[in-house]
Protein backbone atom coordinates (compact mmCIF):
# COMPACT_ATOMS: atom_id res chain seq x y z
CA UNK A 1 0.00 0.00 0.00
CA UNK A 2 2.85 2.42 0.83
CA UNK A 3 1.74 6.01 1.16
CA UNK A 4 -1.85 7.16 0.61
CA UNK A 5 -1.71 10.78 1.70
CA UNK A 6 0.43 13.59 3.04
CA UNK A 7 -0.65 13.28 6.70
CA UNK A 8 1.56 12.06 9.49
CA UNK A 9 -0.40 8.80 9.67
CA UNK A 10 -0.88 8.20 5.95
CA UNK A 11 1.62 5.44 5.25
CA UNK A 12 2.46 1.87 6.18
CA UNK A 13 5.17 2.76 8.67
CA UNK A 14 2.83 5.08 10.56
CA UNK A 15 0.15 2.36 10.56
CA UNK A 16 2.67 -0.11 12.01
CA UNK A 17 3.66 2.45 14.62
CA UNK A 18 0.04 3.04 15.64
CA UNK A 19 -0.52 -0.69 15.83
CA UNK A 20 2.45 -0.96 18.19
CA UNK A 21 1.20 1.90 20.36
CA UNK A 22 -2.38 0.67 20.60
CA UNK A 23 -1.09 -2.86 21.18
CA UNK A 24 0.99 -1.68 24.14
CA UNK A 25 -1.97 0.19 25.63
CA UNK A 26 -4.15 -2.90 25.29
CA UNK A 27 -1.43 -5.18 26.72
CA UNK A 28 -1.03 -2.95 29.76
CA UNK A 29 -4.78 -3.02 30.39
CA UNK A 30 -4.90 -6.80 29.96
CA UNK A 31 -2.01 -7.27 32.39
CA UNK A 32 -3.61 -4.97 34.95
CA UNK A 33 -6.92 -6.81 34.65
CA UNK A 34 -5.25 -10.22 35.04
CA UNK A 35 -3.11 -9.15 38.02
CA UNK A 36 -4.11 -8.77 41.66
CA UNK A 37 -7.29 -6.64 41.81
CA UNK A 38 -5.67 -4.52 44.52
CA UNK A 39 -3.66 -2.89 41.73
CA UNK A 40 -6.90 -1.59 40.21
CA UNK A 41 -8.04 0.20 43.35
CA UNK A 42 -8.75 3.91 42.81
CA UNK A 43 -5.65 5.06 44.67
CA UNK A 44 -3.27 2.57 43.01
CA UNK A 45 -1.30 3.06 39.81
CA UNK A 46 -3.45 0.90 37.52
CA UNK A 47 -6.62 2.26 39.10
CA UNK A 48 -5.60 5.56 37.52
CA UNK A 49 -3.61 4.37 34.49
CA UNK A 50 -6.20 1.91 33.12
CA UNK A 51 -8.82 4.62 32.50
CA UNK A 52 -6.07 6.77 30.98
CA UNK A 53 -5.16 3.97 28.58
CA UNK A 54 -8.81 3.41 27.71
CA UNK A 55 -9.21 7.14 27.01
CA UNK A 56 -6.06 7.16 24.85
CA UNK A 57 -7.41 4.21 22.85
CA UNK A 58 -10.64 6.15 22.32
CA UNK A 59 -8.82 9.27 21.16
CA UNK A 60 -6.73 7.30 18.71
CA UNK A 61 -9.61 5.15 17.41
CA UNK A 62 -11.76 8.23 16.84
CA UNK A 63 -9.23 9.43 14.26
CA UNK A 64 -9.92 6.37 12.06
CA UNK A 65 -6.23 5.97 11.31
CA UNK A 66 -5.07 2.79 9.62
CA UNK A 67 -3.30 0.60 12.17
CA UNK A 68 -5.16 1.91 15.21
CA UNK A 69 -6.79 -1.21 16.56
CA UNK A 70 -8.92 -1.70 19.63
CA UNK A 71 -10.16 -4.91 21.25
CA UNK A 72 -13.67 -6.19 20.68
CA UNK A 73 -16.63 -4.67 22.48
CA UNK A 74 -17.11 -7.80 24.60
CA UNK A 75 -13.52 -7.54 25.83
CA UNK A 76 -14.01 -3.87 26.72
CA UNK A 77 -17.25 -4.69 28.56
CA UNK A 78 -15.34 -7.35 30.53
CA UNK A 79 -12.69 -4.79 31.42
CA UNK A 80 -15.41 -2.39 32.51
CA UNK A 81 -17.02 -4.98 34.76
CA UNK A 82 -13.73 -5.98 36.36
CA UNK A 83 -12.60 -2.41 36.85
CA UNK A 84 -15.92 -1.08 38.13
CA UNK A 85 -16.36 -4.01 40.54
CA UNK A 86 -13.04 -3.11 42.16
CA UNK A 87 -13.85 0.61 42.08
CA UNK A 88 -17.29 0.17 43.68
CA UNK A 89 -15.90 -2.18 46.33
CA UNK A 90 -13.06 0.15 47.36
CA UNK A 91 -13.94 3.79 46.64
CA UNK A 92 -15.77 4.40 49.92
CA UNK A 93 -12.64 3.48 51.86
CA UNK A 94 -11.05 6.63 50.45
CA UNK A 95 -13.91 8.74 51.82
CA UNK A 96 -14.55 10.77 48.67
CA UNK A 97 -17.02 13.61 48.58
CA UNK A 98 -20.37 12.27 47.31
CA UNK A 99 -20.38 14.64 44.33
CA UNK A 100 -16.87 13.59 43.27
CA UNK A 101 -17.77 9.92 43.67
CA UNK A 102 -20.83 10.21 41.44
CA UNK A 103 -19.04 12.30 38.79
CA UNK A 104 -16.06 9.93 38.76
CA UNK A 105 -18.30 6.86 38.45
CA UNK A 106 -20.11 8.50 35.54
CA UNK A 107 -16.82 9.38 33.82
CA UNK A 108 -15.39 5.88 34.23
CA UNK A 109 -18.50 4.24 32.82
CA UNK A 110 -18.64 6.75 29.96
CA UNK A 111 -15.01 6.06 29.08
CA UNK A 112 -15.37 2.28 28.92
CA UNK A 113 -18.69 2.58 27.05
CA UNK A 114 -17.10 4.96 24.55
CA UNK A 115 -14.37 2.45 23.75
CA UNK A 116 -16.93 -0.39 23.50
CA UNK A 117 -18.92 1.67 21.00
CA UNK A 118 -15.79 2.43 18.97
CA UNK A 119 -14.92 -1.27 19.04
CA UNK A 120 -18.36 -2.22 17.78
CA UNK A 121 -18.10 0.38 15.01
CA UNK A 122 -14.65 -0.85 14.01
CA UNK A 123 -15.94 -4.44 13.81
CA UNK A 124 -18.88 -3.49 11.57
Amino acid sequence: MGTWGSGNFDDDTAADHLSDITGRLVSQIEEAMADDPVGLEPDDYWGVAVPCNVELLCLIAEQHYVGATVPGAAVVQGWKKTFMDVWERTIDGLEPEPEYKEKRRTELIRTFDRLAALSARQAA
